[in-house]
């Protein structure tokens, strides 16, 4: 057996798709306090159902955070779906700080910023 599958069945091919399959699924947050921040690291992809994870994680970590800043790391996501990025646009919305290192991540960090901008702009 394989990944589950009989390897009488699997070839090539179809071990890389089982292992993209379930490299989709994979998901993770890890918080990092240090004495000046508090950090949501955010490993995987970023597609429902992860994403009300990651809001529920991220409303959680800001109660107690005695002085200190509260950042997402999404320098190890690998996926961000639709669901991703409006949730992504939510959190920044209500104030959350977002470090990455990928350059599409950035990318859509700084539509996510501009668009946030144009809903504040549009709303006064």
């Amino acid at each position: 057996m394989i990944y589950g599958i009989p390897k009488s069945i699997c070839f090539g091919h179809m071990v890389a798709l089982v292992v993209v399959a379930a490299a989709r699924l994979m998901f993770k947050i890890s918080i990092i306090d240090t004495a000046r921040e508090r950090t949501l690291l955010v490993e995987g992809t970023l597609v429902a159902p992860w994403t009300t994870e990651l809001q529920t994680v991220w409303r959680n970590a800001g109660q107690e955070l005695e002085r200190r800043k509260l950042a997402i790391d999404l320098t190890n996501v690998t996926v961000i779906s639709q669901e991703g990025e409006n949730t992504l646009f939510e959190l920044m919305r209500n104030g959350a700080k977002f470090s990455s290192s990928g350059v599409l991540t950035k990318h859509v960090l700084r539509q996510l910023a501009r668009r946030c901008q144009s809903t504040v702009r549009n709303a006064l």
